[in-house]
């Protein structure tokens, strides 16, 4: 049969009970993006899920971890004020704090099932959906032929294999750890990537033992020696770090009746070393689940990691299939605001209409890590632009350690590199450790997105006195290393 149409040769299966034009699987950010612009055009479209009908980013990504990150940098202003000549000590109810951060994410999730519940019943399925062999979609009782498919199912964390057996309920990923009723006493964290980054320091500051470790030297997944350094260097002021590790072995013991979570590793220097706690926050990542869905049998391939070959990075679309793979679920950037995009362009492409069918230019590369000080990165790595070697670029420097307003505030730890073609005199990317610098981060996003020059960036006014002075400092120092150099100043001038 043609695996598109619905058209059924073999009557031995079962029938066909609905015919549509475009199926959604999935209601996370990027389904429902495509769902509501699908259905500006096409009345006979249906969305699929199982599960929450929110999205990933509030029921247990970026809203309720940054609900938490809130409440802990209240503790931490508390507790750390006695170089201003505040002297307290913060009181932690960790039962308050956990409640307020499922409190607000309800709240949160208000908006988006006020929304869900506003589309037609007939147009949602509750169920988890699978695609036969024909090509078919089976929920429930239902087989459903599409004309066009969105796959928009998103991710679920990484656990390694025959750890959830072997910790049992001492386990916790990013998807259960926010539904703690209180605060534990001790907690070790797998994972330097954001997830793990941003909760290790948000537990440490609420009165967790945190401990962190990651197989790479590496935090934030830098690809930038020296802000990795840097990172590092600012975070082990409050987090214990145990990076370069190999773990060995995980599991549970008993003491005193008490049942404890283990990990046993070798360190950095190779030596055997054993950390015991409460709980384990395996934070080792999220994968997609589309292998499982069955995508294969509409013609979609997918490599070793069951990412998807032929796929769009504009519209989402698997080469000429009518397939769109969208979100978390192509495991391409997945970040919330290109899943929003591609689910906008994908639910754009499978309307007849071209002029509904606007499809919005792939988004500059632009990630934030919400831990302090936070981490960015923008536009092109360093790795990516020293592989071109027609690209001659230059890299611009600041150091936060003595900048003005940052020591002022009494956050100053941070380095900032901007890379800089010296033929173009156009920002190439840029990363990023430091005080504000998801601020620091759209200024940059915006600059690259819209072509801004050096100069051009240079000609804005910086205010006096603030952190976004640094910024300025950065583009006098590709400036200065440009052949022509444009206004040269004294870049000390920002430290008072």
């Amino acid at each position: 049969m043609n695996k598109q149409s619905g058209t059924n040769t073999d009557d031995t299966l079962r029938e066909v009970t609905r015919k549509v034009s475009v199926a959604i699987i999935g209601a996370g950010t990027a389904g429902q993006n495509a769902f509501r612009q699908a259905s500006k055009i096409k009345d006979d479209v249906v969305i699929i899920n199982e599960g929450f009908w929110t999205t990933t980013c509030i029921a247990v990504g970026c809203m309720p971890s940054k609900l938490l990150i809130a409440a802990a940098d209240r503790a931490h202003d508390a507790n750390h004020s006695a170089e201003f000549g505040i002297h307290a000590t913060a009181q932690i109810d960790g039962k308050q704090v956990m409640e307020r951060v499922r409190d607000e994410r309800s709240h949160f999730a208000s908006y988006i099932k006020k929304q869900v519940d506003s589309w037609p019943d007939h147009k949602k399925i509750d169920g988890r959906a699978r695609i036969n062999e024909q090509g078919l979609i089976e929920v429930n009782d239902e087989l459903i032929a599409a004309d066009q498919i969105i796959v928009a199912t998103g991710s679920s964390p990484f656990i390694p294999d025959g750890w959830a057996d072997k910790l049992g309920d001492t386990m916790l990923t990013s998807d259960s750890v926010f539904e703690l009723e209180d605060l534990p006493k001790t907690m070790a964290v797998v994972g330097a990537g954001a997830i793990g980054l941003e909760l290790a320091q948000a537990f440490t500051r609420l009165g967790v033992e945190v401990t962190l470790l990651n197989r790479a030297k590496q935090v934030a997944g830098l690809k930038d020696d020296d802000i990795n350094n840097k990172a590092m260097d600012c975070l082990s002021h409050e987090l214990t770090m145990h990076l370069g590790s190999e773990i060995t072995d995980v599991g549970t013991q008993a003491d005193d009746g008490n049942k404890s979570a283990f990990i046993k590793y070798k360190d950095s220097a190779s030596e055997s070393q054993q950390w015991q706690g409460e709980y384990v926050l395996v934070a080792t990542g999220r994968r997609n689940d589309i292998k499982q869905l069955g995508v294969e049998n509409l013609g979609v391939k997918l490599d070793d990691k069951n990412r998807p070959k032929n796929l769009s990075k504009k519209t989402g679309q698997i080469g000429d299939l009518n397939v769109y793979i969208v979100g978390d679920a192509n495991a391409n950037i997945p970040l919330l605001h290109v899943a929003s995009d591609e689910g906008y362009s994908a639910g754009s492409m499978v309307c007849e209409n071209t002029e509904a069918a606007y499809i919005r230019p792939p988004a500059t590369p632009f990630s934030i890590v919400f831990c302090s000080p936070q981490i960015v990165n923008v536009g092109m790595s360093l790795p990516e632009i020293q592989k071109d070697s027609e690209l001659e670029f230059v890299i611009g420097s600041v150091s936060f350690d003595n900048q003005g307003r940052s020591r002022v505030m009494g956050v100053n730890c941070g380095l900032l590199h901007i890379y800089a073609c010296k033929k173009t005199d156009r920002i190439l990317g840029a990363s990023m450790v430091g005080p504000d610098a998801e601020y620091i981060g759209h200024i940059l996003a915006t600059a690259i997105t819209n072509d801004l020059s050096i100069k051009d960036m240079l000609d804005t006014p910086f205010y006096h006195p603030t952190i976004l002075e640094g910024l300025r400092t950065a583009l006098r120092d590709v400036q200065d290393k440009m052949e022509i150099p444009y206004q040269s100043q004294d870049a000390q001038e920002d430290n008072f």
